[in-house]
């Protein structure tokens, strides 16, 4: 447990669970998981953009994470398709075109499962770069607009109606979905990002009396998740992104059990 691969990977699971707990919070109380998996999908079409343009991969995500984000943001204001059915139709477009550029890379080998479920265990010290870097960008940004954040996840209308900058933290937090995904690729890969928001978020709900100690039951949850799973993938030789989302898995299920024990 103590080679660097090792503490790197831990490390790196560790602070993406941070980095990740307030935009999974938000996510929950805006039932936004579907938006999340949409631009999620399009990392795979990050990937193949970085190839083609042989610059950083994790660059080439943020890119096509961004504009992703940005596409939802405009067609989002349109009421002649339902917004389910809209990200449904971006988020499979986004990743069978992502899947299909990948194919037509003349003489690059890319490795698909890797990313779309991740390898944890091979994430080097430039990924530790980009999660520092990113995250401190994420943290902050949410922290600037976290009370416009909350107002806008409880009651939107009301939020407008208190002048709040509304359409500012909708972007915002858009950019800081698609911004994670980059950073949390490496991670989970882009079919399990959305479980590594949610998870936490969602186990950590019954037990918090306000979004503040939600956000830190969550980041506990998740970064103890992520250590676990770990162990658990080194252990009996497992892959390690898939082993942290049933760790997740596991946790969730006892809070909702636990909380239907205790209405009943």
């Amino acid at each position: 447990m103590t080679d660097p691969f090792i503490l790197r990977a831990l490390l790196a699971s560790v602070g993406v669970a941070i980095v990740v707990a307030p935009l999974g919070c938000l996510v929950v109380w805006r039932r936004m998981s579907y938006f999340g998996a949409t631009i999620a999908h399009g990392g795979l079409l990050g990937v193949a953009l970085g190839l083609a343009l042989d610059i950083d991969l994790t660059l080439g995500v943020v890119l096509v994470a961004l504009a992703l984000g940005g596409l939802m943001l405009g067609l989002g204001r349109q009421r002649a398709v339902p917004a389910d059915s809209l990200l449904g139709i971006l988020s499979h477009a986004a990743l069978a075109g992502g899947i299909v550029a990948a194919a037509q890379l003349s003489g690059q080998r890319l490795d698909l499962i890797g990313y779309l479920f991740g390898d944890v265990l091979a994430v080097g010290t430039s990924d530790l770069v980009w999660l520092g870097a990113g995250g401190i960008v994420v943290l902050g940004v949410v922290g600037w607009l976290w009370r416009t954040l909350v107002a806008v996840a409880v009651h939107e209308e009301l939020a407008m109606a208190e002048g709040l900058p509304v359409r500012i933290a909708e972007a915002a937090l858009v950019l800081l979905l698609a911004l994670t995904v980059a950073i949390a690729m490496k991670i989970v890969g882009v079919l399990l990002i959305v479980a590594f928001l949610v998870m936490p978020a969602a186990a950590a709900r019954p037990f918090a009396g306000t979004p503040e100690a939600m956000v830190g039951l969550a980041a506990v949850i998740g970064a103890l998740s992520s250590a676990a799973g770990l162990g658990v993938s080194i252990g009996i030789d497992v892959p390690a992104g898939p082993a942290i989302v049933l760790v997740m898995s596991a946790v969730s299920a006892a809070s909702i059990v636990w909380q239907s024990l205790r209405r009943d």
